[in-house]
């Protein structure tokens, strides 16, 4: 009688494990650093709304590789030594399987570098500097967004049909703003041979005092500007531009300018007729992507914005990167990335093996004002793939020879 009870025994403890696989496995860790406070909070709360939204979703279908989904979410601050010690912490003692995330262009390659030395798969949600892919990149980073020389490029494209030639520009004195102005300036020349440069204008991240810059630029007489600011800094400057008449006699082209982040703070004082890259979310027709609105609005009570987008696809890409790769193993993680697929709200993307650099577009488009809604919109707006204006796998050889 006691074998008897023993095989019975055992036999129901077998029979509990199979029941519940995910039980019996731990979960997959993924360590999540961002700029949770101060000028990026508007597109990293949505962001971290999104992905707690996407892991939700995932968890409740059974997980990855039958293991559930865990986020370690940790705030950079804005700073790139404060970034690196979370990337340490994270995996020295918290054991995450990578690290994803980043806002600001300087943390990002921060991160990225530690990345490098460390042999850690890092996935650039945001951080929008070409070099994390390029002059700095390297084996364990991707990066999701499309980067300066992209989307500069997208808006050149469009200024270059345009009349005007006489150009300034003002943008946060760091690696993202010269790199945002820097892309456009040279695709623009090259289109528009006469284009002329009156003035550059490079305030501290965070610290703008609008003022002199708009009479600075006012008194350089430029047919056009070329703005790269963004969060608290833009508002400032909108509003002092208003008062002193900046924007009826300059026409402005925006990178990120019609992001619902930075549009809709404004409210009815958005300038009309920007040339900007953004994201119309409200006059996107695809069902996906309408779902996934649905959801967000739905699950938050408000409507997305491009954080939200973004932090959307980078876990939808972590999620299919760990099942093609079978485990969460770095080195099967970075080989599985390098030409990945992943079905968007958007439409599929890629990432490229040559680079890391996903094909994820933008959309471009004009700001016009919407009485109704009482805030800024893009009409006139496409989107624009971002292999139209990637360069080739020969030319990213030449951009990383010196890596």
């Amino acid at each position: 009688m006691s074998a008897r009870r023993a095989v019975a025994t055992l036999a129901a403890a077998v029979t509990l494990v199979a029941a519940a696989p995910c039980a019996a496995q731990a979960p997959i860790r993924i360590g999540e650093i961002n700029s949770f406070s101060g000028i990026g909070a508007p597109f990293t709360g949505p962001y971290r709304q999104a992905i707690e939204m996407a892991v939700e979703e995932v968890n409740a279908r059974g997980g990855v590789l039958g293991r559930k989904v865990e986020v370690l979410f940790r705030d950079d601050k804005g700073q790139p030594a404060e970034a690196v010690k979370h990337a340490q912490e994270l995996v020295a003692s918290e054991k995450v399987s990578l690290i994803s995330g980043t806002f600001l262009s300087n943390v990002g390659l921060a991160v990225s570098d530690w990345a490098k030395q460390n042999r850690t798969l890092f996935v650039a949600a945001e951080p929008l500097t070409e070099a994390i892919t390029w002059a700095k990149g390297h084996d364990h980073v991707f990066r999701v967004r499309p980067n300066t020389y992209e989307q500069g490029r997208m808006l050149a494209e469009k200024a270059g049909k345009l009349k005007y030639v006489k150009w300034a520009t003002i943008g946060p004195n760091y690696e993202y703003g010269k790199r945002a102005w820097e892309t456009f300036r040279d695709r623009l020349k090259e289109l528009k041979p006469d284009v002329q440069v009156v003035g550059e204008h490079w305030p501290t991240l965070g610290k703008l005092e609008a003022g002199p810059f708009v009479t600075a630029i006012l008194n350089q007489n430029p047919d056009a500007l070329y703005v790269s600011l963004f969060g608290s800094d833009w508002i400032a400057f909108v509003r002092e531009a208003k008062k002193r008449g900046l924007f009826d006699k300059t026409f402005v082209v925006g990178i990120l300018l019609g992001e619902p982040e930075y549009i809709d703070p404004l409210g009815l004082e958005a300038p009309e007729g920007m040339l900007v890259t953004g994201y119309p979310w409200y006059d996107i027709g695809a069902p996906p992507h309408k779902d996934f609105v649905a959801r967000f609005t739905k699950k938050y009570d408000k409507n997305p914005v491009l954080g939200s987008l973004v932090g959307y696809v980078t876990y939808l890409s972590i999620f299919e990167a760990i099942r093609k790769a079978g485990s969460t193993d770095t080195d099967k993680l970075v080989a599985a990335f390098r030409g990945l697929r992943v079905e968007t709200p958007i439409g599929p993307i890629s990432y490229r093996a040559s680079d890391g650099q996903s094909t994820m577009g933008a959309w471009v488009g004009t700001t016009k004002l919407d009485a109704r809604r009482g805030v800024g919109i893009m009409v006139n707006h496409e989107y624009v793939p971002g292999e139209k204006v990637l360069p080739s796998d020969d030319d990213v050889k030449k951009l990383r020879s010196g890596n």
